[in-house]
């Protein structure tokens, strides 16, 4: 039987070997990335918000790639149907990227027994991409024209005014809840399979109002076909300047902010992290990507991994805080 000294040399050796021949791998992965189309998971339908940024994004990155990039939309579940597939069954080789938000990452995990990922756990951040503020809107035919009118109308008919979202346990949900708290009001959520089917049928009259992103919604309000009455942000937008902020109609607290960025599975090689995060840092800090986003209501951002990973990791445990606080689930 061989000392103990001797077999602590034996695996250090092995270990040494192992490293020195995975090393290699890694670094010659990387330099040959990319060589076939790369594909980025959008969880929302074609037309909504995340749409309208992942797709410019994803034509940026092709051209500093060199490689075709692919959209594809996998909406339901709120997100977790197109997180669980990245996180638990796609190779982790940087040719799959998820189009990540708070609502999917940090939200979702609280809120279902299962969501089929752990968002800590089962992805590698690359970079944040933007966020936008949260907004309150009314349709055009309503007679709501501030929020003091539709606290009024809502205590008025306790549980009757009906507010829609882009599904339960969203970042469009939990502004709702946190807007009643504050007002102390009593409001009907009618949650939608994404926020574009349930922004259509503000548009359509089926239902007064809405929490929806400022990005998806300013070219609506300038057409005037809503009323963007209060923006969930401690500032105003420079987009809608003249709508005030949640604080300033006396509901301070009522904030809702909502971040995207890009993420691969966890276990991608470093190497191609650092050549996806040079790349997409590069996009979004560049202003002919920048000011065309920024002109449609997204605050763009950029970051390292490791930015990211302390974000995600702080709103997760601040979201779990909040959803526990509300005793909120979904079964």
């Amino acid at each position: 039987m061989p000392s103990t000294a001797f077999a602590r040399a034996l695996l250090t050796g092995a270990l040494a070997l192992t490293a020195s021949t995975l090393l290699p791998q890694a670094a010659q992965a990387a330099s040959g990335y990319p060589n076939q189309p790369i594909t980025i998971v959008v969880p929302q339908p074609p037309g909504g918000a995340a749409d309208q940024f992942a797709r410019p994004f994803g034509q940026a990155l092709g051209k500093v790639l060199g490689e075709s990039v692919i959209i594809l939309n996998r909406p339901g579940a709120n997100g977790n149907i197109a997180a669980a597939n990245v996180a638990r069954i796609t190779p982790a080789d940087g040719y799959t990227i998820f189009y990540g938000s708070i609502s999917t990452l940090a939200v979702n995990p609280h809120l279902y027994k299962d969501a089929g990922f752990d968002p800590l756990k089962d992805f590698q951040p690359l970079t944040l991409t933007n966020q936008t503020p949260n907004v309150l809107l009314v349709g055009a035919q309503t007679p709501y024209h501030s929020v003091a009118d539709v606290i009024a109308a809502a205590k008025a008919k306790p549980g009757a005014l009906a507010f829609g979202s882009a599904g339960n346990g969203n970042t469009m949900h939990l502004v709702g809840l946190q807007f009643q708290s504050k007002a102390g009001v009593q409001l009907m959520h009618i949650p939608y399979k994404g926020g574009p089917a349930a922004l259509n049928d503000v548009l359509a009259g089926q239902i007064p109002m809405m929490f929806h992103n400022l990005s998806a919604v300013v070219p609506f309000h300038n057409s005037g076909k809503i009323r963007v009455l209060a923006v969930a942000d401690t500032k105003r937008s420079p987009l809608l300047p003249d709508v005030p902020t949640m604080a300033e109609v006396g509901l301070p607290g009522v904030e809702s902010v909502a971040w995207s960025g890009m993420l691969v599975r966890a276990g991608t090689p470093a190497p191609i992290v650092e050549k996806l995060n040079a790349a997409m840092r590069k996009i979004l800090d560049d202003p002919a990507f920048r000011k065309p986003m920024e002109a449609q209501g997204f605050e763009v951002l950029s970051s390292t991994p490791d930015e990211f990973t302390a974000r995600l990791k702080k709103d997760y445990q601040s979201m779990g805080d909040v959803i526990r606080a509300g005793n909120v689930h979904i079964d």
